[in-house]
């Protein structure tokens, strides 16, 4: 099955349970937005790194030059069909300009390739938590 039509349908069947269950008196629904990754450089304007591997500085300005994933349009599309209040934590583009924040090649067991789907901590998931806590005071 295709990628984007198995989230889709996951999103749908987790908007349904929402609608059927969710008391929006009793309980908010957070969904946290997509988590980029950083492993084609051509995305973000350098046509020599083929990962996030070196980088040390975020993008610059508001935009991500390769645009956002197409998992960003499923996720929109599922949550607008949904009738109960959800409220989108949308850390998508502000962790596509933070091509800088992932491990580095070392893990437990010293090298072991480069990690450009995971976060540091502290860092960007830190950023997420503030988002969070904004929405919850």
């Amino acid at each position: 099955m295709d990628r984007m039509l198995a989230f889709e349908k996951a999103l749908t069947t987790w908007g349904q349970w929402v609608d059927t269950n969710v008391d929006p008196a009793k309980t908010r629904v957070f969904f946290q937005g997509i988590s980029p990754s950083h492993y084609n450089g051509t995305d973000w304007g350098e046509q020599r790194a083929r990962t996030c591997e070196g980088q040390k500085e975020p993008l610059l300005g508001s935009t991500y030059p390769g645009g956002l994933p197409p998992a960003v349009g499923v996720l929109k599309t599922a949550l607008r069909k949904i009738t109960k209040p959800v409220t989108l934590l949308d850390i998508t583009n502000l962790s596509l300009l933070r091509k800088d924040g992932h491990p580095s090649i070392y893990g437990l067991g010293g090298r072991t390739g480069m990690d450009c789907s995971h976060w540091c901590l502290c860092g960007v998931p830190d950023t997420w938590n503030e988002i969070l806590y904004n929405f919850l005071l």
